[in-house]
């Protein structure tokens, strides 16, 4: 019998192990990031259509909130300039090191691996992080039986920590992550919609791929 987590983490799960197993064996990122990505597509084909089989609430709304956490993620760099985010502040051991791009130059003006990467960012990586985030973890933390608890139900504890391990995940960029972090928890909390909650983050991360290409900011893509 197929344990009720399965949907919401193995996509999660399969994206973060290929990670690090890129990262541990320094394998080329032309070769894992697409071997990476297309594991985590196949994954959620197999085990996430349940979840994801309802329709957004709020779409257009929900498009906005990610327009807005857009604007929120690159203010910081925007208004203090390029050495913001270079202190011991962002840039430590605990946040993984520097705010730098781990794609080789050579990539950098790589047609088909720059397409690879910004349509699995606008695409792919929402749904990921989203079920097992605000789908599965805001849930669980409340109640061993997630599915007892329903979607978008708040809980201090539980909504705080999601934020604050959600900032963790973006290493260096972790203050915008926070930020990004409590908008897409209130989202959840307001809409109980894990769809409109894929919408606000997909607009974000499609926003942020565009501004990439268009200003060569690839240290956004760590």
């Amino acid at each position: 019998m197929r344990h009720p987590a399965l949907p919401y983490i193995a996509p999660f799960v399969t994206f973060v192990a290929l990670m690090g197993i890129e990262k541990a064996t320094g394998l080329p990122a032309a070769v894992m990031y697409p071997l990476r990505m297309a594991a985590a597509a196949a994954v959620l084909l197999l085990f996430s259509r349940r979840p994801l089989s309802a329709r957004p609430a709020r779409p257009l709304a929900s498009s906005a909130i990610g327009a807005v956490v857009f604007a929120l993620w690159i203010a910081p760099d925007v208004v203090f300039g390029p050495g913001y985010r270079h202190t011991w502040l962002f840039q430590n051991a605990f946040t993984g090191g520097q705010a730098a791009s781990s794609l080789p130059v050579v990539l950098h003006t790589s047609a088909w691996f720059l397409a690879v990467r910004a349509g699995s960012s606008a695409l792919l990586v929402p749904p990921v992080e989203e079920l097992f985030w605000r789908g599965w973890a805001m849930r669980w933390i409340i109640a061993s039986d997630f599915r007892k608890i329903p979607l978008g139900t708040y809980q201090a504890v539980s909504f705080w920590l999601v934020a604050l391990l959600f900032a963790a995940e973006h290493g260096p960029y972790w203050e915008v992550g926070l930020a990004a972090g409590i908008i897409y928890n209130w989202w959840m909390v307001r809409t109980r919609s894990l769809w409109d909650c894929i919408i606000a983050h997909a607009v974000t991360n499609g926003l942020l791929s565009a501004y990439i290409l268009a200003t060569h900011q690839f240290q956004y893509w760590l």
